[in-house]
């Protein structure tokens, strides 16, 4: 018996698409919350009145932020499909605006949700600290998936 199944349940099931699925947003909120609860303690620009607050901050931040990905996604794959440099050029420039865009919605809906229990302060009304904010929580996201992915390769 290896040192590996020594410490393994009897039945060692493979996960399911869902439970992966589940897992990868846990972690992602998980990870939102760490980095938005870190900006508040730390950052003047960034006040979040509680703990509570921060959770369904969070939460609403990832859903958002899937929804986005995902519209970017699609109109990746539209314009795609389409031959031509000029078509190639609305492909990058109409993602780069989803992305850029989306920011001034999820700051109005955690505007709408929390009122003024979720501030984000500076340039722009808070715009450019909350994409700050995002960047590092999508770059704090990937450097974990990086480890997960190594870890996974065996030593």
């Amino acid at each position: 018996m290896s040192k590996e199944e020594a410490f393994a349940p009897a039945i060692v099931e493979a996960p399911l698409d869902r439970q992966r699925l589940f897992v990868r947003y846990f972690v992602g909120f998980l990870i939102d919350l760490v980095v938005l609860n870190l900006f508040a303690e730390y950052s003047e620009k960034v006040v979040v009145d509680t703990f509570t607050t921060s959770l369904l901050a969070a939460v609403l931040l990832q859903l958002l932020l899937q929804l986005t990905i995902a519209f970017e996604h699609r109109v990746m794959a539209y314009f795609s499909t389409k031959p031509g440099a000029m078509m190639k050029f609305l492909k990058y420039f109409c993602a780069w605006l989803v992305l850029f865009g989306s920011k001034f919605l999820i700051l109005e809906a955690l505007s709408f949700a929390f009122g003024d229990n979720v501030q984000f302060h500076g340039i722009w009304h808070g715009v450019i600290t909350l994409i700050v904010v995002i960047i590092v929580m999508l770059a704090a996201e990937e450097l974990v998936v990086r480890i997960y992915r190594r870890l996974g390769r065996g030593s």
